[in-house]
């Protein structure tokens, strides 16, 4: 038991982390079963069961991009593609991942491989579509990426030796979908749904904690920032926990919300970032995002999120931390969409 414990990042891992991941590995293979069950109400506990065990395991990968489960990089590594498996990414590679989300952090800045709000204006015909189904609440624009993703080898520059990667994981993948459809509909269906719920909470997230929009400089070396580097990090970073009184609903989320405090200390394990932020952010709940602010603005701007880069005041990047923070409780922030970090391009 010890060697176990000693190769964690801390001892307090196996408790936090081991019990994070026992929920999303029994989440993942019980919620599945589930979704073959005749009784409704087993379908819809299993569906909701699914949708959070993946949404644990992509948080959970965030971790292992961060070294903070494991000690060394190696495990955190096979972690991380397992779960990679489980959040429906595997189509790209956990290291493709990890060095996206690290030149997020080291650019300050949103990399991307292409500014999709501009490939969108120049195909309004998609942009209507997918405004259309964002009207029903299906993540339509996220499903845009996730297709980019399912061929990123055949699409994204540089990704040529992925080819059989990805090839056998679309055979395999899409050969389990497609058989369990044609023999259990319901069951992929709800798959499906489960799968969607868990792209509106990852975007709920993502969408209001930065004002950087998105830049693309993902495959270019030495990309100076637009915004000043580590010192204007916190000024562009911003925080939206679930509760700021309740910490045991932050769980939900591994404490993503507690965004500041992770952009001061990356390293730093999910179950420490809030008593971080309280103690070295701050302590003050008018400095953090208000759910309720927070679902207001995805409910009210789920169409014109589309078409907006997100996150900025008038097209401009906002120079002061207060002035975001303002516009957002004035409603004046859209928000951005598909910038989840199990995308790598």
């Amino acid at each position: 038991m010890r060697a176990i414990v000693t190769k964690f990042h801390e001892p307090a891992g196996i408790v936090y982390h081991g019990g994070a991941l026992l929920y999303a590995l029994s989440g993942y293979v019980l919620g599945l079963r589930g979704l073959f069950a005749e009784a409704w109400w087993v379908n819809a506990l299993a569906t909701l069961w699914l949708a959070h065990a993946m949404t644990i395991a992509a948080y959970l990968i965030h971790e292992c991009g961060h070294n903070t489960i494991f000690r060394s990089n190696r495990p955190n590594a096979v972690l991380g593609e397992l779960l990679n498996w489980i959040s429906g990414s595997f189509y790209t590679t956990y290291e493709d991942i990890r060095y996206k989300h690290f030149r997020h952090h080291m650019d300050n800045d949103d990399s991307v491989w292409f500014l999709y709000d501009e490939f969108l204006h120049r195909h309004p015909w998609l942009a209507r579509m997918i405004q259309f189904f964002e009207w029903f609440y299906i993540p339509a624009h996220d499903l845009m990426m996730h297709f980019i993703l399912v061929f990123n080898a055949f699409i994204v520059p540089g990704r040529e030796l992925h080819r059989l990667r990805n090839v056998l994981t679309l055979l395999v993948r899409g050969g389990l979908f497609f058989t369990v459809l044609l023999l259990a509909p319901k069951a992929a269906i709800l798959y499906m749904v489960a799968y969607m719920l868990m792209m509106h909470v990852l975007r709920f997230m993502d969408s209001l904690q930065h004002d950087y929009g998105a830049n693309a400089i993902l495959f270019v070396e030495n990309a100076p920032s637009r915004f000043g580097g580590r010192s204007t990090e916190q000024l562009h970073t911003f925080s939206n926990p679930l509760s700021f009184e309740h910490e045991w609903l932050n769980w939900l989320t591994l404490n993503f919300g507690w965004h500041n405090a992770h952009h001061a200390r990356p390293t730093l394990p999910w179950y420490r970032l809030p008593a971080y932020h309280k103690e070295h952010i701050s302590g003050d709940p008018a400095r953090v995002i208000p759910f309720r602010t927070q679902l207001k603005i995805y409910h009210r701007y789920r169409v014109q999120r589309v078409l907006h880069q997100g996150g900025d005041l008038d097209g401009r990047p906002s120079p002061m931390q207060e002035d975001y923070l303002q516009a957002v409780r004035a409603g004046e922030v859209y928000g951005g969409n598909a910038v989840s970090f199990l995308m790598s391009f």
